[in-house]
């Protein structure tokens, strides 16, 4: 099937899309906290991980087995951990690495609650070295550095990491590279194709797309050659070799901080997941249509990869299959102007999420980048009259109307 069939394909029909026990088309939901035993010898293995089976759900629900095994198998993974939410993969991918002492790597153009992560990591003596470009990384990698972690393409300042290049920095430093891939999602790229170790996704996002279930997942490419000495967070799991982050991540760091997936949002992020890539066509096309009207607006500075001008525009075709991805900003000269526009819009709804079927708009420097400093909101491609724009898969001859006037009337 890999060599014969395209992505959409592949998707409904690989593997872990057709093992449910009762042959059914959608995986079952779990909603259960607990799951009994005939007898308190075979509960006891299952705890001891000595056998198979299930527990409890904050430590393993067969729901969540089903979406993780899914995405596994999409990311070309060696294993998958469900969250609660994307921060809470983020968080739990960085702690299962890093500890007080250690320092992270990190692009400075991330999404505002990932920064306001790292600060915290602070109050655990965990330090992030921000870089703006993560190609120049080796300069500040020091004994102390446990990752470097980035965004695939950063949201919305629309920086792309070039991934062969970053991880074969990391690589030579003995540390992994862990992608944030939500804004490029599997459709547009293969992250451990590309050489990182760990992906990251906000599932909440495009993976799920219909704007009904929170949730994040962690996908362990199986490959680091983990060094304990340096690593040693990961010590205690040395029998695992290169498994050892992800049986970290199942057995101990996920279980003891509860971050995971409900079972009914896990139902609802596989059953989202099956027009990933018909949504991603049709949301990259309409982007890529917008961007170009608004483009032509005299006065109106945007930011989207498939505009000939854009300083990653190379990486369209190098990294993200030709697409140039769902998320578009521009400036509108002015706050007042910015609000005016998108109070003015018809279609596209003010709201905070990205990766929904519908237009979403969003003024990031009043909301998701509040607490972050000028020069770090900056970095991320934030200013003050910047208009963040997550499109959707309405009739694109609309959005370029809806969007042309309100421009044209505000800008």
């Amino acid at each position: 099937m890999e060599q014969t069939c395209h992505f959409n394909t592949k998707l409904l029909h690989r593997q872990a899309a057709r093992e449910y026990e009762n042959r059914e088309i959608l995986p079952p939901v779990s909603q259960v906290t607990a799951f009994r035993y005939e007898c308190m010898e075979d509960l006891e293995r299952v705890f001891q991980h000595r056998s198979s089976g299930y527990a409890y759900t904050r430590i393993g629900n067969p729901t969540l087995t089903a979406f993780e095994q899914r995405i596994n198998e999409l990311e070309g993974g060696a294993g998958a951990v469900s969250c609660s939410s994307g921060m809470a993969a983020v968080a739990a991918a960085l702690l299962a690495v890093c500890g007080s002492g250690d320092e992270i790597i990190a692009g400075s153009g991330l999404y505002g609650g990932t920064i306001g992560l790292f600060h915290d990591f602070e109050a655990l003596g965990i330090r992030t070295r921000f870089v703006k470009d993560l190609r120049e990384a080796e300069q500040y990698i020091t004994e102390k550095t446990k990752v470097i972690f980035g965004e695939l393409i950063s949201n919305p300042a629309l920086d792309v990491m070039d991934v062969p290049v970053v991880s074969g920095i990391a690589h030579r430093a003995g540390i992994p590279l862990f992608v944030d891939a939500t804004t490029a999602t599997p459709y547009l790229a293969a992250p451990l194709k590309l050489g990182a170790d760990v992906v990251i996704h906000s599932t909440s996002k495009y993976i799920n797309g219909g704007g009904n279930a929170i949730g994040g997942v962690i996908v362990d490419g199986g490959r680091f050659p983990w060094d304990f000495a340096r690593h040693t967070a990961l010590a205690a799991f040395r029998q695992y070799g290169k498994m050892a982050f992800y049986v970290r991540l199942k057995t101990d760091l996920w279980e003891n901080l509860g971050g995971c997936m409900a079972p009914a949002n896990a139902f609802l992020s596989s059953a989202g997941l099956d027009t990933l890539g018909l949504r991603m066509e049709r949301i990259c096309q309409n982007a890529d249509a917008l961007a170009r009207a608004l483009a032509d607006i005299p006065g109106i500075a945007v930011n989207y990869l498939t505009l000939p001008h854009h300083p990653y525009h190379a990486y369209v075709e190098k990294e993200l299959n030709g697409y140039g991805g769902g998320i578009l900003s521009f400036r509108a000269g002015s706050r007042a102007n910015a609000f005016r526009i998108i109070n003015t819009l018809k279609y596209a709804m003010i709201a905070s999420n990205i990766g929904d079927v519908r237009t979403l708009v969003l003024h990031p420097a009043s909301t998701i980048y509040r607490q972050a400093g000028k020069a770090e909101m900056e970095a991320a491609g934030v200013f003050e009259d910047t208009v963040r724009v997550s499109v959707g898969i309405e009739d694109d001859e609309d959005l370029i109307r809806d969007f042309t006037e309100a421009v044209m009337k505000n800008g």
